[in-house]
């Protein structure tokens, strides 16, 4: 076994034995026959591996994933939508913008890992103990004292700020020497990861509460229902009784795991659509304000620059 060999996850082995490929430099390039795109794969020491995918399959797969090890305390990192918008990932859906997910190992026992026919995905995971000797932590910080811990089930979703995708991009499109590859990357993705943590500690959370899959699965339902349709403000009661807890426990775990009220989190993403209609110049401003539900076109106004830093017209006009 060479020593690119023991640098590359079993999982991506995996992917390409059941897809009749070879990996070459870390690297598996989708067969056409099955798919586009490629999948990247690197172990930087015992404690740290990344898997970057941009790829389309035209089927499903689910695989074992071999390198689940339960003992250890993980904390998985899943940057998503990540990649510049191509013939691989189009798009242009507010719903689909960049961003990151984090959850502690309680939440990652499955062995068997969905390979969807879309990946846009940068996967870091992390030794919890590896990590915790990196840097100093606080009792205040109650958001990273339960991910170092890694004694209950949490999970945190953050949107990709420019910092971050920076950072991002450097790691998909950097050529360094293959005698620097794994250092680089690896400076890079713990950066990546270093410049996330700083984000969810500004998170004001006084208390969190152990998460379970069906409050997951039941929060993200939720998130869909409120980005299906921009145009009508959600509605806490009715939300909540799709949801099936009290308002008081959605809106608790909503704003734990997204960072942000409900409201507030609806009207960030409704912004973010009028912002790109207004690019794409096929609609007037006053078009896009009424397309999303403002009949007061001044409010829209005065909301578009609160999120967006300016207002509609010079948006629509740089």
């Amino acid at each position: 076994m060479d020593m690119i060999d023991q640098t590359v996850p079993n999982i991506l082995k995996t992917l390409a034995c059941l897809l009749g490929s070879e990996i070459k430099q870390r690297k598996l390039e989708i067969p056409f026959q099955f798919g586009k795109g490629y999948c990247s794969g690197f172990i930087f020491n015992q404690y740290i591996r990344m898997l970057i995918s941009n790829y389309e399959l035209y089927e499903d797969l689910i695989i074992e994933n071999p390198d689940v090890n339960i003992a250890k305390k993980m904390i998985f990192f899943k940057f998503q939508n990540i990649f510049p918008k191509t013939e691989i990932s189009p798009g242009g859906n507010p719903a689909e913008l960049p961003s990151v997910m984090v959850a502690t190992s309680r939440l990652n026992t499955d062995r068997f890992i969905p390979i969807h026919s879309n990946r846009n995905t940068i996967n870091i995971e992390v030794d919890a103990d590896y990590l915790k000797g990196l840097f100093q932590i606080s009792d205040q910080s109650p958001i990273l004292k339960s991910l170092l811990e890694n004694t209950e089930p949490f999970l945190f979703e953050h949107m990709i700020n420019p910092s971050l995708q920076n950072v991002v991009n450097e790691i998909v499109s950097e050529e360094a020497d293959e005698n620097f590859k794994l250092f680089f990357l690896r400076i890079k993705a713990e950066e990546l990861i270093c410049r996330l943590l700083i984000e969810l500690e500004k998170r004001d959370e006084k208390r969190l509460y152990a998460l379970n899959i069906h409050d997951i699965e039941t929060m993200y339902t939720i998130k869909a229902k409120i980005l299906e349709q921009l145009e009508i403000p959600p509605v806490i009661k009715d939300l909540a009784a799709e949801a099936g807890m009290s308002a008081t426990k959605l809106k608790r775990l909503f704003r734990q795991i997204f960072g942000n009220s409900i409201f507030n989190y609806y009207q960030e993403f409704r912004m973010k659509e009028a912002a790109l209609l207004l690019k794409e110049k096929k609609y007037s401003v006053s078009e896009v304000g009424y397309k999303l539900g403002f009949s007061n076109l001044s409010h829209f106004s005065k909301v578009f620059k609160e999120h967006i830093g300016m207002n509609p017209k010079q948006y629509s006009m740089g």
